[in-house]
């Protein structure tokens, strides 16, 4: 505790002495100018010049203009060194008095933080670091608040999440780690464009929440005099656009749940949702599988992304097990005659001390042993097949077997990346599937869905075969920059009040 005090008076002392020399800049004219433009980015300079030889660079008088905030420096009387940080990346900059007689002394009074630009040649020291020799220096932005630590960064968690602004200037792992993301995304959509997908936005506030099973946040708009919800899925519009006769559609956007905070779970967060018409789940669990052989192909250069102390291998074929053959594959001691009865579900679970209700069916009963106990240990990617009606509302049922349906779950490293299955296209099914749900809201269930009449009606005009898949992009994203929470890949999460 007393270190933060201490840290937090020396930060409060270093904004005075900053806020004055503000002011005595003020006093000279200084605006926040707005004037300066560069030509050249610190990775451009970088990779343009990486083989040149202090020789010829010298010949070759090269000019460029930068621009970035100041994050190391050597100020000495007559000469200096520093570093500038621009979104790309660094460059060394060397300054001289002889060179900048009417700024120099001033440049000396600038702080760590300044954003500055600079305009000069290019040389290489000694040391062989490629620099541009400065002709002018200008002040752009003056910095009121320290960087952390040059040598290490910020590196509090929590204030990391909370000042993403400052982790991104000080950290680069951070800034790669939402370039990657980026890259990402425009990936998916290059994917789906070539599938032949059209991208679509759907509302972001429903009448009625509807498309997962999952407790929405709820609004009031004034004007229409009623409750809204923010969306919970982009589901049930996405299939009313099949409807209407767009066969392939995806979206990427945010869906937003009233539910735990955990390093799996953010209240708002990113899906990729798509729908293809004249498919079905089988064709979207390979279609999911070239999805990612692209992604790690075009974002990584490699099919073997490794996370945490694990190699996840995305070019063998994806296993495909049941929840059955999942939890008898993990369990030695569960044998195949106790998962088919409800007796000897309820039996595994007292055993393993796992709650569940009098009213849950035996697919719900499988599906609790599966997840309580199974699915963290789904390390390479698993298609998990064949859910129960019962925990599948929107989804159609298996031609073979009334009780499960076509369905899937897609694990990597222990949890659910994708969701998907063939759609009920059935409307009659479907409406005594949301008064079932309805059942379970008015006996306390606060993620059971509410019946939406809209939807039901779509259906009647009819739907045809279609399959449909939602991604988690934060999770994707996770593995992929091997990060262990969900927070480390979201720009701004959301966090608890500081403490006073």
């Amino acid at each position: 505790m007393t270190d933060k005090v201490e840290q937090t008076e020396e930060a409060s002392d270093v904004y005075e002495v900053r806020k004055q020399k503000l002011d005595d800049l003020r006093k000279g004219g200084f605006d926040f100018p707005n004037t300066f433009r560069r030509t050249h980015l610190a990775s451009d300079i970088t990779a343009a010049h990486a083989g040149d030889d202090k020789e010829t660079l010298q010949e070759a008088k090269v000019h460029v203009t930068i621009a970035g905030r100041i994050v190391l420096r050597r100020v000495m009387g007559k000469a200096s060194f520093f570093h500038i940080q621009d979104v790309s990346g660094r460059m060394q900059v060397y300054a001289r008095k002889n060179d900048l007689p009417d700024i120099y002394d001033d440049f000396k009074q600038w702080d760590l933080g300044d954003i500055v630009g600079v305009s000069g040649t290019l040389f290489i020291t000694n040391t062989g670091e490629l620099t541009v020799h400065a002709e002018s220096l200008v002040l752009l932005t003056k910095s009121l608040r320290p960087l952390p630590d040059k040598f290490h960064g910020l590196t509090d968690q929590e204030q990391k999440y909370r000042k993403r602004y400052v982790d991104l200037i000080a950290n680069e792992e951070t800034r790669e780690t939402f370039v990657l993301r980026s890259k990402l995304i425009r990936t998916f959509r290059h994917v789906m464009e070539q599938h032949n997908f059209l991208e679509v936005e759907t509302p972001m506030m429903h009448p009625i929440p509807g498309g997962a099973v999952a407790r929405p946040f709820v609004t009031h708009h004034h004007a229409l005099g009623m409750d809204m919800f923010l969306r919970i899925a982009p589901e049930l519009y996405l299939k009313r656009l099949v409807v209407g006769g767009f066969e392939r559609v995806y979206e990427v956007n945010r869906n937003f749940r009233n539910e735990g905070i955990s390093t799996r779970h953010n209240p708002e967060f990113t899906m990729v949702e798509f729908y293809q018409a004249y498919a079905d789940y089988k064709e979207l669990m390979a279609f999911t599988e070239t999805l990612f052989h692209a992604l790690c192909d075009e974002v990584m250069g490699t099919r073997q992304i490794e996370y945490q102390d694990y190699t996840i291998d995305f070019d063998k074929p994806f296993e495909r097990l049941t929840i059955n053959d999942a939890i008898l594959k993990h369990h030695d001691d569960i044998k195949a005659e106790e998962l088919e009865t409800l007796e000897g579900c309820r039996a595994i679970l007292d055993k393993l001390h796992f709650s569940y209700k009098k009213t849950d069916g035996i697919g719900k009963l499988q599906l609790i042993i599966f997840e309580e106990t199974v699915e963290h240990q789904l390390i390479q990617p698993t298609f998990i097949i064949d859910y129960p009606t019962e925990v599948s509302p929107l989804a159609k049922r298996s031609a073979t077997n009334p009780d499960v349906t076509d369905r899937f779950e897609l694990f990597i490293a222990g949890r659910e990346i994708a969701n998907g299955f063939s759609e009920l296209n059935d409307a009659e099914d479907q409406a005594e599937r949301f008064k079932k749900q309805v059942e379970e809201k008015d006996a306390g269930d606060l993620e059971a869905m509410h019946y939406d009449s809209d939807y039901i009606e779509a259906l009647e005009y009819g739907m045809p075969p279609t399959a449909g898949e939602g991604i988690g992009i934060d999770r994707l994203v996770m593995l992929f920059t091997n990060s262990p929470s969900i927070r480390d890949v979201v720009l701004f999460p959301h966090m608890r009040h500081e403490s006073s």
